[in-house]
């Protein structure tokens, strides 16, 4: 299977913390090499500066990541270029400009037909401090809110706790479903962003963990892993494509993404199934099962606010064999699938 590197969208009116979640991820990027991009739409965005040091360039940064000014014209070029196997680039998280409509980019990301890109989310932060008066300036944050995969309610520590629940509550209202994580600047979680372990695996070289790594892991245990929750699910049963399909249509509350390897046992689709979903982007990928290896469902679902007896209760009831007589059973998982 072709490795693919996730485009993240990192969308939110002006002030909202954007820039605060990029120099978080590029301060502590867990092993990976970020490639950053600053779309500031053909205007000189002072942004950055903060993120890079300089402006309408790219910039090598002395962990191996990279950022990038660019305007909305030479978008496309660039995540092609940061997508080439030479960059060894594992994930690009693209800052929106402050007043562009987010949407635009997530239709140019999932009508590309670059076979080395693929969806990573769309991301809206939220300044809860100013969360009322950005509503009154921008009526359409409503419409923002519910095409997130993931809303960060950024700046929590600047409102009192019974204030910070009550827009916690609003603003899961508002996104209907999707999840909502309470951040304090920007600081957030890698793995909750992108497969940090694909990464790891990719970049493991047989080493003693230093001290700051063993640093990194503590900090990232005790202040961000608890801000978000993960739930495993695994099955010797096989799935049933179609019940499948079901749950991922209406999948719980809070879920943002789920990957994992599935076992469907239709005739001619005994291959290994991959899943990855990022909010509603739905993808899977076909491979062989290695020689030994168990068919065997494993599932990991990423998210905020879940309710993890729902989740494996409804991966649950996916499990079983079609009918024999069913032979379309499958289409609607091919019709997401990429060799």
């Amino acid at each position: 299977m072709r490795r693919t590197v996730p485009v993240i969208i990192v969308a939110g009116f002006l002030g909202s913390g954007k820039t605060s979640l990029l120099n978080h991820l590029l301060r502590d990027p867990q092993g990976a090499r970020i490639g950053v991009v600053v779309n500031d739409f053909g205007t000189i965005n002072v942004d950055a500066l903060s993120v890079a040091g300089q402006v309408d360039s790219t910039v090598s940064l002395g962990n191996g990541c990279l950022c990038c000014a660019v305007d909305a014209s030479g978008l496309d070029d660039l995540l092609a270029q940061l997508a080439r196997p030479s960059s060894d680039i594992d994930v690009i998280v693209i800052e929106a400009s402050g007043l562009a409509d987010p949407r635009v980019m997530v239709r140019l990301l999932l009508n590309s037909t670059n076979p080395r890109l693929s969806y990573g989310g769309l991301v809206e932060v939220v300044d809860a401090a100013e969360f009322e008066a950005t509503r009154q300036r921008h009526p359409e944050i409503d419409q923002h809110l519910r095409f997130a995969d993931l809303v960060l309610l950024n700046k929590t520590d600047r409102v009192a706790e019974d204030e910070r629940d009550r827009l916690l509550g609003l603003v899961r209202e508002l996104a209907g479903g999707r999840p909502v994580l309470p951040t304090a600047h920007g600081r957030v979680d890698p793995a909750l962003l992108f497969d940090r372990e694909a990464v790891r695996q990719r970049r493991e070289t047989v080493r003693q963990l230093s001290f700051d790594d063993l640093l990194a892991e503590d900090r990232c245990h005790e202040h961000l892993h608890a801000a978000y929750q993960s739930v495993a699910f695994t099955a010797d049963e096989p799935v049933d494509p179609r019940a499948l399909m079901r749950f991922l249509d209406d999948r719980p509350a809070g879920v943002y993404r789920m990957k994992g390897q599935l076992h469907f046992a239709v005739p001619g689709h005994e291959q290994k199934f991959t899943l990855h979903t990022v909010g509603a982007f739905v993808r899977f990928h076909r491979s062989r099962w290695a020689r030994g290896e168990p068919r065997r469902t494993q599932l990991v679902v990423i998210g905020s606010g879940l309710d993890a007896d729902r989740v494996r209760a409804g991966l649950g009831a996916c499990l079983g064999v079609p009918d024999a007589a069913d032979e379309h059973s499958m289409l609607d998982v091919l019709k997401h699938t990429r060799s």
